[in-house]
C-alpha cells in the first residue's frame, strides 16, 4: 500500500513544494513506495509554478520544481493523506481548525517542534536555509515511515 505525504504552507511556492521535493528524493533514493504532493492553506498562487528563487536554488541541490504547480488544501485532503506535514504554527493552527476530528492525529509541523520559516521576503540565505531544514529533516520524515524490524 503507498504511503501519501501531504507537505503544507501559507502560498505553496516555496516552503511546501521545497519539503515535497526533499522528502520525494529522499524516497526515491530508498526504493520506497510513497506519494508525496504539497499545497497551500490559502489559493493565492493556484495554478501557478514555484517561486523563481525556490527552483534556482533546489536546482543547485539537484531538486527539480519546475513541473511543481501550487494548489489550495481541499476538504478531501484530510482523508486522502496518511501524514499532513505543515511549515509553521499559523498554517497548523489554520489545518487543526477546519479539519475533521477524525484526522487531527495527521496533522504535524513539519519540523516537529521547530518551524520553516517563510523566504519569500527575504534573500537567498532564506531559501537556503529552507533548504537546509527540509533537506535534514527528509531523511527523518522518510524513516519514520520504515516499516520496524
Amino acid at each position: 500500500m503507498t504511503i501519501r505525504l501531504l507537505m503544507v504552507c501559507l502560498g505553496n511556492i516555496c516552503r511546501s513544494p521545497t519539503a515535497e521535493a526533499a522528502v520525494r528524493a529522499v524516497i526515491t533514493a530508498r526504493g520506497m513506495d510513497a506519494t508525496v504532493e504539497s499545497c497551500g492553506t490559502a489559493g493565492y498562487h493556484e495554478g501557478k509554478g514555484a517561486d523563481p528563487r525556490t527552483i534556482a536554488h533546489a536546482a543547485r541541490r539537484g531538486l527539480d520544481l519546475r513541473r511543481h504547480r501550487a494548489r489550495q488544501l481541499r476538504p478531501g485532503d484530510f482523508a486522502a493523506f496518511d501524514r499532513i506535514y505543515v511549515m509553521d504554527e499559523a498554517n497548523l493552527a489554520d489545518l487543526t481548525r477546519v479539519c475533521p476530528a477524525e484526522h487531527l492525529q495527521k496533522v504535524v509541523l513539519f519540523l516537529g517542534d521547530a518551524e520553516v520559516p517563510d523566504p519569500w521576503s527575504g534573500g537567498p540565505a532564506d531559501f537556503e536555509r529552507v533548504l537546509d531544514l527540509c533537506q535534514a529533516r527528509a531523511g527523518q520524515v522518510v524513516t519514520a515511515l520504515s516499516p520496524r524490524s
